[in-house]
């Protein structure tokens, strides 16, 4: 497993704390769709990405959800971060994109590595420094821009994360993550597909000129 940890966090963390790492975290293993994190959750491990995609969702009292930002590879949470530290209960729904592959690490050592090791530190300041710029990212995107703009970004988004410019997700899937209808979404595709900009199968979407 150190190697595994070296390849993903040996440009981040000096030796000592990877060793540290090796020892003590144990690997989580999870299907595409797989939920990690509840919202009302009391948490006991803070996750490091070790291959992957997650995403992060705000959910509300009647269900609804709102996509906040993606996770990668080499990455971690920092609404998972506030509640390991805070001993607090996870306000944040987070569900695998695509099989992944975490380090989950005791939230007891979290605190400790934080005055130990100075790479420990820096990376959980920047750690909280991303991820509240993706949030700031995503209030825009809902109080500024169209939702025609905010699809075409979604779609972009995931192509990337995929790795692929044929992205398995359903209209509901894209309406949930939006938080918005169905129907506007279909409507959206609809007009994206007469313009031959992407093309339309059977829950998946092939982009063809998005940029």
């Amino acid at each position: 497993m150190l190697e595994e940890i070296k390849r993903n966090y040996g440009h981040i963390f000096e030796e000592d704390l990877l060793q540290e790492i090796n020892d003590i975290a144990t690997i989580k293993t999870v299907n595409a769709g797989d939920e990690l994190i509840r919202t009302g959750q009391y948490l006991s491990a803070m996750p490091l990405l070790i291959d992957g995609v997650i995403k992060v969702m705000r959910e509300d009292e009647d269900g609804f959800e709102l996509m906040l930002y993606y996770l990668e590879k080499g990455e971690t949470c920092a609404m998972t971060l506030s509640c390991c530290t805070g001993s607090a209960v996870s306000e944040i729904r987070a569900i695998a994109e695509t099989e992944s592959s975490l380090l989950m690490i005791p939230i007891e050592k979290m605190e400790e590595w934080l005055g130990k090791y100075k790479s420990w530190r820096n990376f959980i300041f920047d750690s909280y420094h991303e991820r509240l710029m993706e949030v700031m990212a995503t209030i825009d995107n809902i109080a500024f821009k169209k939702m025609d703009e905010r699809l075409i970004e979604y779609l972009k988004n995931k192509s990337k994360y995929y790795n692929d410019s044929e992205i398995k997700v359903t209209h509901q899937d894209i309406a949930f993550d939006l938080h918005t209808s169905r129907v506007v979404v279909s409507r959206l595709l609809k007009q994206l597909e007469k313009t031959n900009r992407i093309k339309l199968n059977r829950n998946s979407i092939k982009l063809i000129d998005i940029d």
